[in-house]
C-alpha cells in the first residue's frame, strides 16, 4: 500500500495504490442494474382490456334461422338453411368507456375492464344464451391503450408500445419503437416504474443478459446517447477530455489515447487516476478515507508506478470508468503538489465532515 505523502496527509481523499488486490475489488463496482432496481418481477401477468381499448365482436349462432339472420345488415352475414353455414353479425369497433364496459345487442351492457377476452367471450355467451341458437362470440383488442410502454429519446420519435400476453423484454420493445441509432457502448436506457428510474447502456445489457427485463404495463423508456469520457492531463501529449470510443478501456488504452507519456516532462512513477469509488470498493482497497454517510461515494486517488516492469500488466487490467481524471506527474515535485490541491479542491465539498482512518 502506498503510504501517505506530506502533500496528500491529511487530505479528504484515500491515496491507494493500484495492486493485485485493487484489481480484484473492481468487481464489486458497477451501477445499478434493472434487476436490482425494479427486482425479478419476471413476465407480465396476461394483459387484460382497460378503459380506452378498441374492442372488436363477432357472434354465431349455430341456425341460419332466428335473431341474427332476420335483418342481416350491411354489417352482418346471414345464410340460408340450405347452405349449412351458421349466421353471423360483426360489431362495429367500439372504445371501452369510462365505466368499462361495452354495448352489445340483445345482451345490454357488458364489462370489460379488467378481463380478459376470453371472459368477455364468455360473459356474452350467457347473456345471448336465450335469445341465439348456441351462440358463439370472438373478441379481439385491434388497437390496445391500456397495456402499453411508452419510448422515447435520441432518434426515436416516440411511441406507445402494446405489450402481448407473451411478455416482451426490453430491448424487443426498443426495436419496434425504432431502435437505437447510436453505438451501443454509448445508448443508454433508462427504465423509469413505480417511481423508480434505473439505467444501464445496451452493451452491458448484451453482456448481461438477465438484465434485458421484462417490460411491464407503463413502464417508460428513454433510449439517449451517453459518451463515456475521461479526462488526462499533465505530462501526456494530449491534455483534453477524451472519449472512449470502445465498450470498455484500460488505464493502459486511456494514456496511449491522450498520447502517451512526455519522455522529456514525464516521471513514469507519478501516473494518477481519481474517481469517486462506491464505499465497498472503497473498504475492499482500504482507502484511507471515511465519510459520515457510509452510502456516500468515496473519493480515492489510485497511483501506479510504470517503472516498474509489473506497472504496464497492472495498467492493461484496470479498467477505466466515465469520468475518470488521470494526471501523469512531471519530473519537478511542485507539479505533483498541485495536483494533489486540485483533486483536494474536488472532494472536500463532498466529503465535509470526511475523517481520515486512523
Amino acid at each position: 500500500m502506498l503510504e501517505q505523502s506530506s502533500e496528500s496527509a491529511g487530505a479528504p481523499y484515500g491515496l491507494v495504490e493500484i495492486d493485485g488486490r485493487v484489481l480484484a475489488a473492481r468487481d464489486l463496482a458497477g451501477g445499478r442494474g434493472f434487476r436490482a432496481a425494479f427486482g425479478d418481477r419476471g413476465r407480465p401477468p396476461a394483459p387484460t382490456v382497460g378503459v380506452g381499448d378498441a374492442v372488436s365482436v363477432i357472434i354465431w349462432q349455430s341456425s341460419t334461422t332466428g335473431l341474427l339472420s332476420a335483418a342481416p345488415g350491411p354489417s352482418s352475414t346471414g345464410q340460408s338453411q340450405g347452405q349449412g353455414f351458421p349466421a353471423q353479425i360483426s360489431l362495429p369497433e367500439q372504445v371501452v368507456a369510462a365505466d368499462g364496459g361495452i354495448t352489445v345487442p340483445f345482451a345490454g351492457r357488458v364489462r370489460a375492464a379488467g378481463r380478459t377476452t376470453l371472459q368477455i367471450q364468455q360473459s356474452i355467451e350467457r347473456a345471448l344464451a336465450n335469445r341465439l341458437v348456441e351462440p358463439q362470440v370472438l373478441v379481439t383488442v385491434p388497437r390496445i391503450l391500456s397495456a402499453t410502454a411508452s419510448v422515447t429519446g435520441d432518434g426515436i420519435a416516440g411511441s406507445r408500445v402494446p405489450l402481448s400476453a407473451r411478455g416482451e423484454r426490453l430491448l424487443n420493445v426498443i426495436a419496434a419503437a425504432g431502435g437505437a441509432k447510436t453505438p451501443a457502448y454509448e445508448t443508454l436506457i433508462l427504465v423509469t416504474r413505480d417511481g423508480v428510474t434505473a439505467s444501464m447502456t445496451i452493451d452491458s445489457i448484451l453482456a448481461e443478459p438477465d438484465e434485458n427485463i421484462h417490460v411491464w404495463p407503463d413502464d417508460v423508456i428513454t433510449v439517449m446517447r451517453s459518451p463515456k469520457t475521461f479526462s488526462a492531463f499533465g505530462a501526456t501529449t494530449n491534455n483534453n477530455q477524451l472519449p472512449f470510443n470502445a465498450s470498455n478501456l484500460n488505464l493502459a488504452e486511456a494514456i496511449a489515447r491522450a498520447g502517451g507519456l512526455l519522455d522529456a516532462r514525464a516521471d513514469p512513477k507519478g501516473v494518477f487516476l481519481f474517481r469517486f469509488e462506491d464505499p465497498q470498493v472503497a473498504a475492499a482497497v482500504d482507502a484511507p478515507v471515511k465519510v459520515k454517510d457510509p452510502k456516500a461515494p468515496v473519493p480515492v486517488l489510485y497511483h501506479l508506478d510504470l517503472q516498474q516492469a509489473g506497472g504496464y500488466f497492472l495498467a492493461q487490467k484496470f479498467p477505466m470508468r466515465d469520468g475518470d481524471m488521470i494526471y501523469v506527474a512531471g519530473a519537478a515535485a511542485n507539479s505533483l503538489q498541485k495536483f494533489f490541491t486540485v483533486v483536494s479542491l474536488i472532494s472536500s465539498p463532498v466529503l465535509s465532515g470526511a475523517i481520515l482512518a486512523r
